[in-house]
C-alpha cells in the first residue's frame, strides 16, 4: 500500500455517481424489463474508463471503479454473488433491532420528511434459506477486467475495489437456515473471503466497507446495554479477521462510517468508545469518517491511540453529504491536524463516505462531487506545502 512518503496522497471511499446512460440500463435490469446485454456491458466498460480518467484529472491518487459494476446498493449487491438467499416482501417486525434507531425516534418528523423525499432504500426482506457460498466469480472478474482496462490510460498511484464487510453484507438479513444468526455471519465471512482474496490477487487494494458496526449502536442501545453492543462488535471483528485471513494486511483498507445518511446523528457511538476494537481489525489502513460536524472533533482521539508500524490512517476531510464545497484551506487544516498526531507519512486524505449509496441514490449533484474531489486534491497540495515546506507537483 502506497504511503504519503513525500506528499499527501488523496483517495475517497469508493462509490461515485453513475452516469445517466448507465443508470438507464440499470433501471431496466432492476425492473426485470428486457434490455440489450451487449450494449449494457459496453456502456459499463466505457463508464468505468470514464470515471477512472475523471478521478485522475481531479487529482485523486488512489482511485476506484466507482462501484459501477454493482447494480444494487453498496451492500445489497452481494445478493447477486452469494447463494442461499431469497427475497420476500417486508413484514413488520417490532423485534427487528435494525428497524428503527434512537436518532429516528427522537427526530421522527424530520425522518418522515426525509423518507418521503428519498424513498425507502429496502423494500424486500433478504432471507437465508440455504447454505451460503460465493457464486459471483464471473461478475467479480468482469469488474476486475473493466478496472484494469480503465487504469491503462490513467496516471494514478494505486487502485482499490470496495466491497461489503461481513456485518454489512445484505443488512437486515433474516435467517431460516442456520442454527443461529452467528452461524450465518460466520458463513458469510467465509464466503466473502473469495471476493476479498480475488481482488488482492488481481493486484488491487481491497476496501471493506462497514457502516453496520458503528450504526448498530444507535439501533441496539437502548434497550440493550453498551456492554451488549461491545460484545456484539467484538464478534464482528473476529469474523472480519477470519474473512481476511491469509490476505496481506497491507493490501486491505477498512472503512468505518456512521451510516452516511443526512440526519442529525445525535446518537452515534463515539469513536473513542470503539477505536480499540476497530484497531483490532488486521488491515493496513483505516478509512474513517471525520469531516461531518458530529465527528470532526474526534481527530483528538488519535492523540491517545497509536497505529501499528506500517499502518495508514485515511480520515474523511471532505463530506459526501452536503452540497457545500469545502475550501482547500479547510481541507489542508484537517489534514495537518491528523499528520501532526500520527505522522505525515501515515495520512492519506479521503472522504467521509461514498457519494452514491446505490445506482440511483446520490448525496450531491455530480458537478459538486467532482468539485469536492478537486478541493480535496487542492487541500492536499496545501497540506504538503505546510508539512514538507514544498509545493506538491
Amino acid at each position: 500500500m502506497k504511503r504519503s512518503d513525500d506528499r499527501i496522497l488523496t483517495t475517497h471511499v469508493g462509490s461515485l455517481i453513475r452516469p445517466k446512460e448507465l443508470q438507464d440500463f440499470l433501471r431496466l435490469k432492476q425492473a426485470g424489463k428486457p434490455y440489450d446485454e451487449a450494449a449494457y456491458q459496453a456502456c459499463l466498460r466505457q463508464s468505468v474508463a470514464g470515471v477512472v480518467k475523471r478521478q485522475a484529472e481531479a487529482g485523486v491518487d488512489v482511485v476506484s471503479d466507482g462501484e459501477f459494476g454493482k447494480s444494487i446498493s453498496w451492500s445489497q449487491y452481494v445478493l447477486e454473488r452469494l447463494s442461499g438467499f431469497e427475497r420476500r416482501p417486508i413484514k413488520a417486525d417490532a423485534t427487528n433491532p435494525f428497524k428503527r434507531g434512537a436518532d429516528r425516534e427522537r427526530f421522527a418528523e424530520f425522518y418522515a420528511e426525509l423518507d418521503a423525499q428519498d424513498g425507502v432504500a429496502t423494500t424486500m426482506d433478504s432471507v437465508c434459506v440455504g447454505p451460503i457460498a460465493y457464486t459471483g466469480q464471473a461478475l467479480l472478474q468482469r469488474d476486475i477486467d473493466n478496472f484494469k482496462a480503465a487504469l491503462k490510460g490513467a496516471t494514478v498511484e494505486e487502485a482499490f475495489l470496495p466491497v461489503a464487510a461481513p456485518a454489512s453484507v445484505i443488512p437486515d438479513r433474516k435467517n431460516e437456515y442456520y442454527k443461529s444468526d452467528d452461524d450465518m455471519l460466520a458463513a458469510i465471512g467465509k464466503a466473502m473471503h473469495t471476493e476479498y482474496k480475488a481482488i488482492v490477487d488481481a493486484g488491487f487494494l481491497v476496501q471493506l466497507d462497514d457502516a453496520r458496526n458503528a450504526v448498530t449502536f444507535d439501533r441496539m442501545v437502548p434497550p440493550a446495554t453498551f456492554a451488549d453492543y461491545r460484545r456484539w462488535l467484538e464478534r464482528q471483528v473476529e469474523v472480519i479477521n477470519m474473512a481476511i485471513e491469509g490476505i496481506p494486511a497491507d493490501r486491505i483498507r477498512y472503512h468505518v462510517c456512521w451510516g452516511s445518511w443526512p440526519g442529525p446523528h445525535t446518537t452515534d457511538v463515539p469513536l473513542r468508545d470503539i477505536i480499540d476494537l476497530i484497531l483490532k481489525v488486521k488491515v493496513g489502513a483505516y478509512v474513517i469518517e471525520a469531516a461531518n460536524p458530529r465527528h470532526e472533533h474526534e481527530w483528538k482521539v488519535w492523540k491517545d491511540v497509536k497505529l501499528a508500524p506500517g499502518q495508514v490512517l485515511i480520515p474523511g476531510v471532505i463530506s459526501h453529504a452536503t452540497n457545500v464545497v469545502e475550501h482547500p484551506e479547510l481541507v489542508a487544516e484537517r489534514i495537518v491536524r491528523f499528520a501532526n498526531v500520527v505522522g505525515r507519512e501515515n495520512v492519506i486524505a479521503g472522504t467521509d463516505c461514498g457519494f452514491a449509496q446505490g445506482p440511483f441514490h446520490r448525496r450531491v449533484h455530480p458537478s459538486i462531487m467532482w468539485a469536492k474531489l478537486e478541493a480535496l486534491a487542492a487541500g492536499a497540495r496545501l497540506a504538503t506545502q505546510e508539512l514538507w515546506g514544498k509545493r506538491a507537483a
